[in-house]
């Protein structure tokens, strides 16, 4: 039995506390923190099953009972917090990104380097069930050579001007996950990448400095060619896709609905809409990446995500960044 704490008690924070009590056996929460913790948040904890909660994270990282740390906070905290972990000898299971800045995530792998724990990146979309088995075609050979990458990935509506104003933009917060996807499904690095984007969902976001639009194609080390379209708002639901194109067939996968029903008739044939969000999509893979984590602790094996793995996604989103506002392709070289 690992026993864990972890740090942030906003939306992932509990996502992850829901995920370990009801699906993780093999792990148990003793501590949640955050610094706004309020009575209903504690009441709601204790119900799941964690033992205790607190305001001051460095409580977590003091107990020497808890073995890993799900570091859950605000971004800007993410590199901090898992530097102090690691020094305590704690694993790490950090969620996406470990921060915008390369320096910033450099320290913490030069931090790993000196105290070699477990450290895995929140990427929950390789666990995904849909992702997965494309990812499986693909490495299994039944699609030959890798040519082309294809990903879309379109939330219902776009988010608060509050979070798009910290979020590090389209690049860095949304499509990290599909700069992610583009390696673990093509089995290879990207070389360049080239941006175009565009402010056609909600004024506001451009007003913030960002776009809610984008296209970006990228030049893999393998030869293949990626292309990944983001939209902040898609009416009809939460649109998560992906296809492998090669030289011997395609993998492709598509939404998860309700059902799988269909209506025919004289008006036409109907179905489903996607899911409606992440949590509904995702919730199930949230689970499957701790249980990887868990099992990495356990068995003393890699985690499945290891901190290259989240190195090199916002290298990709820098990269997108600078493209789009310099007009040019950009080399992930230049940014490495």
């Amino acid at each position: 039995m690992v026993t864990v704490g972890i740090i942030g008690a906003g939306r992932i924070g509990k996502v992850h506390v829901e995920s370990i009590c009801t699906k993780v056996p093999n792990a148990q929460v003793k501590i949640l923190a955050d610094p706004f913790m309020n009575d209903e948040t504690a009441a709601w904890a204790k119900a799941k099953g964690v033992q205790h909660t607190t305001k001051d994270y460095k409580e977590v990282l003091a107990d020497p009972e808890i073995q890993a740390v799900l570091i859950c906070s605000s971004t800007n905290t993410h590199a901090s917090i898992s530097i102090e972990a690691i020094e305590a000898g704690k694993h790490v299971f950090c969620e996406k990104p470990i921060d915008l800045e390369v320096a910033k995530i450099k320290e913490v792998i030069a931090a790993l380097e000196k105290h070699p724990v477990k450290y895995q990146v929140g990427f929950n979309r390789r666990f995904d069930h849909n992702y997965a088995a494309v990812q499986k075609a693909v490495a299994d050979g039944k699609i030959g050579d890798v040519h082309i990458v294809k990903i879309a990935s379109r939330d219902p509506a776009p988010p608060s001007m509050d979070y798009v104003k910290v979020s590090g933009g389209i690049f860095l917060d949304m499509m990290i996950h599909d700069f992610d996807m583009a390696r673990f499904l093509s089995g290879s690095d990207a070389e360049e990448v080239y941006a175009e984007g565009a402010v056609l969902v909600d004024p506001a976001i451009g007003e913030a400095g960002d776009v809610d639009t984008a296209v970006v194609t990228m030049k893999m080390a393998n030869g293949a060619i990626a292309v990944i379209d983001n939209s902040r708002k898609a009416v009809y639901g939460y649109d998560q896709r992906a296809e492998v194109f090669g030289s011997k067939g395609m993998a492709a996968s598509g939404n998860d609905s309700a059902s799988t029903v269909q209506i025919s008739n004289e008006d036409g044939v109907t179905g489903e809409k996607p899911l409606y969000f992440f949590l509904e999509r995702y919730m199930e893979a949230y689970a499957t990446e701790i249980k990887g984590f868990v099992n990495a602790i356990e068995n003393d094996t890699e985690t499945p995500v290891t901190i290259m793995d989240g190195l090199k996604p916002v290298v990709m989103g820098l990269a997108a960044k600078k493209s789009l506002a310099e007009h040019r392709p950009v080399k992930i070289s230049e940014l490495m």
